[in-house]
């Protein structure tokens, strides 16, 4: 009902862009405004295995501000990526082009979130682009709520649109300063511009040291 909304007030917006209105809107707190708590013994704090995006705010939703958007060349490389060959591509989308290697593309997918399954004692870098469909003249700055035991840098820190400048990347930097192996830490990247706030997930598991199965 909440797509069929957007679809009907944005009819020109794509699947992925209604995907980002919902995910870069939603609140992460109760109904009393507390933060969310899982279900299940022991209680703890949700995060972003628990509720994902968070409870989706319609109104908001409206009016994201930015939002990240996919064409279909995206989920083209994306597929190069995941290993499908150019038969099984081209089968799937009616698209014919021999697949580019792109380094680090899955990471680098334009959605909503960001996802780090293994960050290694080097920093490693991830970049999105976003597409402003709020005012024309919007200045966004970047806020971090960094995942703990993670160092976190935007570049740049400060996005300007006008009626030229319509979509801008960023490049948001990780590095781990954590010596525990394996635990995934949640933070958010936020883009404000006093009337809309932007919420960016992010999810990052430290790896110190890669384990092998015993052959």
């Amino acid at each position: 009902g909440i797509v069929a909304l957007l679809k009907a007030i944005h009819p020109t917006w794509s699947p992925a862009a209604i995907k980002s209105a919902l995910v870069t809107t939603a609140s992460v707190k109760d109904e009393y405004g507390q933060s969310a708590v899982a279900e299940g013994a022991p209680h703890k704090q949700a995060d972003s295995f628990d509720y994902g995006g968070g409870h989706v705010d319609p109104n908001r939703a409206m009016y994201p501000g930015l939002i990240f958007d996919m064409k279909i060349t995206d989920y083209v490389h994306f597929l190069c990526s995941m290993g499908y060959n150019n038969t099984a591509i081209g089968s799937m989308t009616g698209i014919h082009s021999p697949c580019r290697k792109t380094t680090n593309f899955l990471l680098n997918l334009n959605l909503p979130s960001i996802s780090i399954p293994e960050l290694k004692n080097n920093s490693m870098n991830v970049s999105r682009k976003v597409t402003n469909v709020g005012p024309v003249v919007s200045v966004y700055t970047a806020r971090i709520e960094a995942p703990p035991g993670i160092n976190v840098i935007v570049k740049p820190s400060i996005l300007s649109f006008n009626s030229t400048t319509k979509e801008l990347k960023f490049k948001v930097t990780f590095c781990s300063l954590l010596r525990v192996q394996g635990r995934y830490s949640f933070g958010n990247l936020f883009w404000e511009d006093g009337s809309h706030v932007v919420k960016i997930p992010l999810i990052v598991r430290s790896v110190i040291q890669d384990f092998y199965a015993e052959t």
